[in-house]
């Protein structure tokens, strides 16, 4: 499948998808949205995909946001397919069942942040800067983004973000929850590359257990996920992937998961 904003290369198991608009800042427009879907639907078929990578090409923008040139003329009614087509495709990350891991190599701002928060994990270059810009464009954020940073850094972050529209750096980002870890830049990739091949070889059926359990579980009452969580728990045990598991724990070697 080839794209004409997205570049898509699997490494092993892991599958990076790069947004390809360098000139645009990797700016969102419908198109790139329409090709992301098609990506990520891709990459959650695909059984030899077991990890995904999502980052930005260019040295300056993880994604700097929507394309604002094409959001200019769009009519109320426009701007609502064109919102609920983005909350859609980030929907669709967050419940891929595998790991996505958002590596902010630089701006990540307004559908940039929210794209990013779509993700299960995000690692970011110590020069990246994130933040809801959106108020600056009399605009509200569109795809997510005042309820995944809300879930994410706390009210007072999120109206913090959202009312004021400045830009925070990488370092604050992760202190409130944003960010799970800030390295150098010119370690990035590396960092990345270790952490996603550590998920590449862990057990696919329990990292799938883990996510549902912990973004669907989560948001039920906490009976309803603590049963929840014990019914995923259950299934793992009629799987090969438990019985390789535990037996290469008690073997003291290295277990080799196949997913079934």
């Amino acid at each position: 499948m080839t794209f004409a904003n997205l570049l898509v290369e699997d490494r092993g198991a892991v599958r990076r998808i790069t947004l390809n608009r360098p000139d645009k800042l990797n700016a969102l427009n419908h198109a790139t949205l329409t090709e992301l879907h098609a990506a990520f639907e891709a990459a959650g078929r695909d059984p030899a995909v077991r990890v995904v990578v999502l980052t930005g090409a260019g040295p300056k923008a993880f994604v700097a946001g929507a394309d604002i040139a094409e959001m200019n003329d769009l009519s109320p009614a426009q701007a609502r397919d064109f919102s609920a087509h983005g909350q859609a495709l980030m929907t669709r990350i967050e419940r891929l069942g595998k790991p996505v891991v958002a590596m902010v190599n630089g701006f990540a701002l307004g559908g940039g942040l929210e794209l990013a928060m779509a993700c299960h994990l995000r690692f970011a270059a110590d020069t990246a800067k994130v933040g809801q810009p959106e108020i600056n464009l009399g605009l509200v954020p569109g795809f997510g983004g005042t309820q995944r940073l809300l879930r994410l850094a706390g009210r007072p972050a999120a109206l913090e973000l959202c009312l004021l529209g400045a830009p925070i750096d990488a370092a604050r980002a992760a202190q409130l929850g944003i960010l799970n870890k800030v390295v150098p830049a010119d370690a990035l990739e590396a960092e990345v590359e270790a952490v996603a091949n550590q998920l590449a070889n862990a057990a696919p059926l329990a990292l799938r257990g883990i996510l549902d359990a912990i973004l669907l579980g989560g948001e039920a009452p906490l009976d309803s996920g603590l049963d929840y969580e014990t019914q995923v728990f259950a299934v793992t045990f009629s799987t090969e992937d438990m019985k390789e598991g535990t037996s290469a724990f008690l073997a003291r070697r290295k277990p080799q998961f196949t997913g079934r």
